[in-house]
């Protein structure tokens, strides 16, 4: 149970220490580490961030140290900062989903893991692993049967979204995270070549929020008593705020976070406002609260 159904999306609070002394963490529901792989990564080249009238392109890359160099010099420094941890894992096979949730296992301060789905499926040469059902399923089931926390599918930008939902709820997901950032592109006009050394990348920012309600309007209709965490355009409480109404469970917030790292605790004290606005006791009483049509396709 989060504190506030607030918390910080993958990647967006660091390794843990670069927030320190910029935020207090523990006034944060949850923080969601950046998404871990069996081996290290370097990442892609720079540049790795570009702006466009959006929000922003990005393409890191996964850089981590790898699950064993993070459960020793990271994940202490997480427990320290006292929020709930959520650890993002990613990875292009079954074997290296289910080597990282092993090696997470019984580890001090994991509250949860999160299965970064928008990743190359490398045994079946596809370019996303989440955008196939029959894949989500395979990984998501082998995760949850392994897992003694909660863990959270991370369904792709830019897929149909609700098809993959169902597929992880059955598969044993105890939540869902919707949605991760679609693919982008931003060309440099000054030497007319990609902005990204590695090619395209992939949006976060402002653009998203319509999508990622969208997102959650149309699984919440789907599997109602699924948790979601809307993430994707959320900066300030009223964006939270539509998010609970649409049907999501917390929201993540990203880009925010990084402009501004005391952002996630003022959408907190935001949704403790309007909940006293309107007398409500949590903030479960406001979701999915809007009505809908029969059906929000055309």
């Amino acid at each position: 149970m989060l504190a506030t159904p607030v918390m910080i999306a993958a990647g967006c609070a660091g390794t843990g220490r670069e927030l320190g002394g910029l935020v207090d963490l523990r006034r944060v529901g949850g923080t969601v580490t950046r998404t871990i792989t069996v081996e290290p990564r370097q990442g892609a080249a720079p540049p790795r961030i570009a702006e466009s009238s959006s929000g922003i392109v990005w393409r890191t890359g996964m850089q981590n140290p790898g699950i064993d160099a993070f459960i020793a010099t990271e994940l202490p420094t997480w427990v320290k900062a006292g929020p709930q941890l959520v650890v993002s894992i990613g990875g292009g096979t079954l074997e290296a989903f289910v080597r990282l949730t092993g090696a997470l296992q019984g580890q001090p301060g994991v509250h949860g893991i999160e299965i970064d789905l928008s990743g190359a499926d490398e045994e079946l040469e596809r370019p996303m692993l989440g955008a196939h059902a029959d894949r989500v399923a395979e990984i998501v089931g082998a995760v949850a049967r392994m897992s003694l926390v909660p863990v959270f599918a991370k369904v792709p930008g830019g897929v149909d979204v609700v098809p993959i939902a169902i597929a992880a709820a059955k598969a044993g997901a105890s939540g869902l995270t919707l949605t991760g950032s679609p693919p982008a592109f931003v060309v440099d006009a000054s030497t007319a070549n990609p902005a990204f050394a590695s090619g395209a990348g992939w949006l976060s920012g402002p653009a998203l929020k319509p999508m990622t309600l969208r997102a959650i309007v149309d699984t919440a209709r789907a599997l109602p008593r699924m948790p979601l965490l809307a993430s994707g355009g959320i900066a300030t409480a009223a964006d939270a705020i539509d998010a609970l109404l649409a049907g999501a469970t917390a929201v993540q917030v990203g880009v925010a976070a990084m402009i501004d790292p005391t952002a996630p605790v003022t959408i907190a004290k935001g949704i403790a406002a309007e909940l006293k606005r309107r007398s409500l006791l949590s903030p479960m009483q406001l979701r999915g609260v809007i009505r809908l049509p029969e059906a929000t396709a055309e």
